[in-house]
């Protein structure tokens, strides 16, 4: 039919991460300074998704400058896990995260600079797709990227049903898009399928949790016994080093020699400079704008070099070669998501580099798409990663589809908390369903 060309996504509601912007909308980013801001345009992939038909809700809460992974902020407050209202639904995009996997709505928009999509995703039980860098754009949202970050920042789709990614990235890549090959069939037993359980002990990053290694085991199991495939178990050494290479990369200058904007400069957006002890002393006494991730964060940032030495250099071109080498045009890699599951709010302030996880594939420009797997005992979302070789999107895609087969894919927070609450009546004991 003619709509379906035209108008592939019409009347399908969506949400828009704040920090894009999205007409007659607010665009703080979760500064209070940019409390007044609204968007007087929309961002090229909103757009693109109105222009499909699809239908905006409204805007989603995400952390302070979309630097951490917790979404919480002085103008909008903390936004809350729909599995678990004591825990963070991830970040940057955990508003996204949040309202998908609570059910609120259907599709939305992310972006992913560190690991925004897929951690909250991953938190929140939903499917994330962080793209191939450069295909779908990155312009208006706040804060802009700098330095060599707009090579690591993607924006990518969000969705409760894995068969939506596609669709989405198609419509959001616009003529990009057709880099990505979207319409090629994908035979999955003709891949090749590699499994890393975790990053090999970085003293830096929290080991992973037995039951994440437990279900990166079972899609190995069915990846096997269902498509008849041999999934190769590897280690590869350089992604101990994984925080410190998107630590150096993230700060390194870019291709005309400038420095990236300090995260000093955005929080004070072009007003009164901000100083980070003063702003701690303020934040004692609950009179802080900023919140204590953001504050902290600056503080880190006094401290960092600006140049990455050469060893970090040398195992992040090492490791780029090897993976690249690896994947090819028809390889999949299997990879934790994140050491832990959902953490209770503010307890990612101690644990701050288990984003590393994530964050690696941004430096590396490698497509990923997050993948949820049922439910661990504690009823929290349960996940991994997919990764693949630039502009092969399209293979982890279809394996979301089969896992989401195979795993059940997203669970509905409110009839688990519904069935749990019923077994605790009956029983007197909390009872966790799956």
């Amino acid at each position: 039919m003619f709509w379906k060309d035209r108008l592939p996504l019409l009347g399908v509601p969506f949400t828009v991460k704040e920090a894009f912007s999205l007409q007659g909308m607010p665009n703080s980013t979760g500064l209070v300074s940019r409390r007044g801001v609204i968007s007087a345009t929309d961002a090229p992939p909103v757009a693109l998704l109105k222009r499909a038909g699809a239908i905006p809700l409204g805007v989603t809460n995400c952390s302070e400058l979309c630097m951490w992974l917790e979404s919480h902020n002085r103008l909008y407050g903390i936004t809350n896990n729909p599995y678990d209202l004591e825990r963070i639904p991830g970040g940057s995009s955990g508003g996204e995260g949040s309202i998908l996997g609570g059910g609120g709505s259907v599709i939305g928009v992310g972006s992913d600079v560190g690991g925004s999509i897929r951690i909250p995703a991953f938190f929140n039980g939903i499917f994330g797709h962080k793209p191939t860098s450069g295909v779908v754009s990155n312009v208006g949202q706040f804060p802009p990227a700098s330095g060599q970050q707009p090579g690591f920042l993607c924006t990518g789709p969000m969705c409760r049903y894995a068969q939506d990614l596609l669709p989405m990235l198609r419509v959001m890549g616009g003529a990009n898009a057709d880099r990505l090959s979207l319409s090629s069939e994908v035979d999955l037993k003709r891949l090749r399928f590699f499994s890393v359980p975790h990053d090999g002990g970085s003293p830096l990053v929290s080991p992973v949790d037995q039951q994440l290694v437990v279900a990166q085991r079972r899609v190995v199991e069915r990846l096997e016994a269902d498509l008849g495939v041999n999934v190769q178990q590897l280690k590869i050494p350089q992604l101990k080093y994984s925080f410190q290479i998107w630590s150096a990369m993230m700060g390194a200058p870019g291709k005309d020699g400038k420095q990236p904007t300090s995260f000093a400069e955005l929080m004070s957006d072009h007003g009164k400079k901000v100083w980070p002890l003063w702003e701690m002393v303020k934040w004692t006494v609950g009179l802080s704008k900023h919140t204590m991730a953001a504050i902290g964060l600056v503080l880190v940032e006094m401290f960092q070099r600006s140049q990455p030495t050469q060893f970090i250099l040398q195992q992040k071109e090492s490791l780029q070669k090897d993976l690249e080498e690896l994947l090819g045009t028809d390889g999949v890699l299997l990879y934790p998501s994140h050491p832990h599951l959902a953490p209770k709010h503010h307890h990612p302030l101690f644990t701050p580099f288990n984003f590393s996880y994530t964050g690696i594939f941004n430096i590396l420009g490698l497509p990923v798409t997050q993948c949820p797997l049922g439910l661990s005992t504690e009823g929290l979302p349960l996940g991994l990663q997919l990764v693949v070789g630039k502009q092969q999107d399209r293979l982890s895609l279809a394996t979301a589809v089969f896992l989401e087969k195979t795993f059940g894919g997203w669970r509905d927070p409110g009839s688990i908390a519904t069935v749990t609450t019923q077994l605790d009546t009956c029983r007197g004991t909390a009872t966790t369903t799956s």
